[in-house]
């Protein structure tokens, strides 16, 4: 049975801006006399002109977290579920169930209800999405090829708007200006990728990662690609500190196409992202991976030795060999989304043995006595690094 709820409006919705200018036409007309006290609104009062009634169906609803796109109900008999390939700004590139894509704008109603994340739909979403008036998928037995990834939905034969987003599970996302910046949605793994060279390994950078991979519950693989111009020797002890912590880590080369076989296997029938810096080879290995892709790559930069961003935005890319890849923007900076300081000593494995034998139990593993996980730190138990990352991400929500 279907109900009613009401909902919140987005933050910049709120409040509509107010002219400030009544007062002094009121006084340029000489109205003062015939001023008189009225209590009648022009308008609701308080919160209740900042919220919305939405109708929910329940039997729609996952056993997942609700989130506001999956709130509103549709008819699924005449919408067609689908997953978001690309964001263009308000509008997306959507592939349905049925093969086809379809450039889609977003219903009005998600694009109003409040939320913490900069945009509504991302890249990976699954959602249902009604065609525009008139348009109908042509009836065929024959199974739907999948066109050419487009460059703007507007290029579409077929135009829609989404009309529900479903609860997400397995998302890549980081905080950008007190805003959730989802990569990509429903992802089974990540890849990490970072290079040894052009540009400079960040030690700091993967520890944020595999704290955010912590976080969301899904397998972190490292890639430590561009293997072929350094001594693969100088980095064993970091390749073993990552593998005590339960990290897989692989050797790669998209010009020698070494760990390319593994990287095949490990993407077949999952849906994976390829994350990290501008121009550790993201795209580069994709490449390799799957030829006929033909995703741009650039140099590293000779004046700063750090990547250009070639790829602007993040993409789902259906691969031959079964399986999804999103390929995704570089990044320079990696802050987790909503986490407390208590909970961080939680997304670093090899903190937690030693997190309950420290002398208070809100310690915050900094400057209290006892803290076993200094000592640890101290015996060569946990690495300096891993320490100072943690530091690093305790600071930013101090």
């Amino acid at each position: 049975m279907k109900r009613k709820i009401r909902v919140d409006f987005r933050k910049n919705r709120s409040k509509p801006a107010r002219d400030k200018t009544w007062t002094r036409g009121f006084e340029e007309h000489k109205f003062e006399n015939d001023a008189s006290d009225h209590g009648e609104r022009v308008r609701t009062k308080g919160e209740l002109s900042r919220k919305r009634t939405i109708v929910q169906d329940p039997s729609q609803l996952t056993t997942e977290s609700t989130t506001a796109g999956e709130l509103p109900s549709v008819d699924t008999d005449a919408c067609f579920p689908g997953r978001v390939l690309r964001v263009h700004g308000l509008y997306s590139i959507v592939e349905t169930d049925n093969g086809y894509h379809v450039g889609c704008s977003v219903r009005r109603l998600l694009k109003t209800l409040a939320t913490d994340a900069r945009h509504v739909v991302a890249a990976g979403d699954r959602v249902w999405i009604r065609l525009a008036e008139g348009a109908k998928f042509p009836e065929t037995t024959e199974p739907v090829v999948a066109p050419a990834r487009a460059s703007n939905p507007s290029e579409l034969p077929f135009q829609g708007v989404i009309e529900r987003i479903q609860a997400r599970h397995g998302v890549l996302g980081r905080s950008v200006r007190g805003r959730e910046h989802v990569l990509v949605a429903n992802l089974d793994q990540v890849f990490f990728v970072v290079s040894v060279v052009e540009p400079e390994l960040k030690v700091h950078l993967v520890d944020r990662y595999l704290a955010a991979a912590q976080r969301s519950g899904f397998p972190a693989i490292v890639c430590l690609n561009k293997i072929d111009l350094a001594e693969a020797g100088n980095y064993q002890r970091l390749v073993g500190g990552w593998e005590r912590l339960g990290v897989e880590v692989i050797l790669t080369s998209a010009r020698t196409n070494l760990g390319i076989s593994r990287l095949k296997n490990l993407i077949h029938g999952k849906i994976s992202a390829f994350s990290g810096q501008s121009g550790v080879g993201k795209s580069s290995l994709l490449n390799a991976i799957e030829p006929d892709l033909g995703l741009r790559v650039r140099e590293v930069s000779e004046v700063n030795a750090k990547g250009k961003h070639t790829t602007t935005t993040n993409e789902l890319i259906r691969l031959k060999g079964g399986g999804w890849v999103a390929d995704t923007p570089g990044v320079r900076q990696f802050d987790i989304w909503q986490t407390r300081a208590a909970e961080l000593e939680g997304l670093f494995a090899d903190f937690c043995p030693f997190v309950s034998l420290c002398a208070f139990p809100d310690c915050t593993h900094t400057h209290e006595g006892r803290c076993a996980v200094r000592g640890a730190v101290d015996r060569r138990l946990i690495h300096a690094s891993r320490y100072h990352s943690y530091l690093g991400l305790l600071q930013g929500r101090e």
